[in-house]
């Protein structure tokens, strides 16, 4: 995973992509413009193209960028962060991964505990049953 500036340079890269695609699927879709003092012949049996449907998605397509991008550097740390504050941060999320850790080790245990209980069960159940049937086999038929 990357870090938050490559993540909001990759971002503001995709933005400008976004833009000049944009703009040059639009120059190429786009009605040719008469000019007042050119006669051009236009021809008229061109098919329709979806100018429309091509600005609503590079529409789409840059708003959400811009959210993303908006969302990375709300998640950049501030200016009144000092080092000081970040070390208070890392001691205090590095505590609160001891923790986890110690339920961890606590669930894996537990976890561990009814497995080698539920094999016991087994083995029992196993022993039970050659048991049962050594005995059954043993005695005569009369």
């Amino acid at each position: 995973m990357a870090d938050r500036l490559t993540q909001l340079q990759d971002a503001v890269n995709s933005l400008a992509d976004q833009f000049c695609n944009a703009i040059g699927v639009l120059q190429q879709c786009g009605p040719p413009a008469s000019f007042s003092n050119i006669q051009t012949t236009i021809n008229k049996d061109q098919p329709a193209n979806p100018t429309e449907e091509y600005a609503q998605l590079f529409a789409a397509l840059i708003a959400r960028t811009a959210k993303d991008i908006d969302v990375l550097i709300d998640s950049l740390p501030s200016e009144e962060s000092t080092a000081a504050l970040q070390a208070a941060s890392l001691y205090k999320l590095e505590e609160e991964n001891h923790e986890a850790a110690t339920c961890l080790e606590d669930v894996v245990y537990r976890g561990d505990m009814l497995l080698i209980q539920s094999a016991l069960a087994d083995i029992a159940q196993s022993q039970l049953k050659t048991r049962s049937g050594t005995h059954s086999q043993s005695l005569p038929d009369s």
